[in-house]
């Protein structure tokens, strides 16, 4: 294990932790951990979640700014943003997209090595899955800085698939990490759940 692997494994799970709790300092040590899972993926050919890293270290930082400036309507009782639910429309668009994206992506995963042999040697290791990894985890990005409860499940997809993908590369410490990150992303739905059922009450 290297200490890439090592030290990025546990900042992300302190933050996914934290994201469970709806703590705003989740986004904080995530810039953390893409930074350090940013190297790891390209030593070890997993290049769309290398590209993935760039997405996060961009949407760590607005999803920090999201939760911490609400608009007054959309305020909780620690005047940050609410916690709500998708309208199905949305889901829909999501879930439709997640397939086509994941396709696409994974077509072009697939031929990176021939199109740009001066930079990727070798060729991509599991393309389909670990583009379905980068590209449901965009969407799930987008809806926590939302948010919104349908996030945790699209982590918990994610997370499922990501297990099976370190384990099958020999990354096994961040392999369990995911195994781990399937029971927070499960907490964290629970957790969520609740949190909005609250806000029920205190209107009451």
């Amino acid at each position: 294990m290297s200490y890439l692997e090592f030290f990025g494994t546990i900042a992300g799970a302190v933050a996914v932790w934290l994201s469970a709790r709806a703590n705003i300092w989740n986004w904080a040590i995530g810039v953390i951990n893409v930074v350090l899972l940013f190297f790891l993926f390209y030593q070890i050919q997993l290049y769309p979640d290398m590209f993935l890293q760039v997405f996060f270290l961009i949407t760590n930082v607005i999803g920090w700014w999201r939760w911490a400036h609400p608009a007054p309507e959309e305020e909780d009782q620690k005047h940050e943003l609410k916690i709500s639910y998708m309208n199905k429309r949305d889901l829909l668009l999501i879930a439709i997209g997640s397939a086509i994206g994941t396709v696409v992506l994974g077509m072009f995963a697939e031929n990176l090595n021939r199109l740009f042999p001066e930079i990727f040697k070798e060729p991509t290791a599991f393309p389909y899955a670990d583009s379905f990894v980068m590209v449901v985890s965009i969407f799930a990005t987008f809806l926590m800085i939302q948010k919104k409860i349908e996030s945790w499940i699209m982590w918990i997809a994610v997370d499922i698939v990501a297990t099976v993908l370190y384990f099958s590369k020999d990354v096994k410490f961040l392999g369990l990490e995911y195994l781990v990150f399937c029971f927070l992303a499960s907490y964290g739905l629970l957790n969520w759940i609740r949190e909005h059922n609250d806000y029920k009450k205190v209107r009451a």
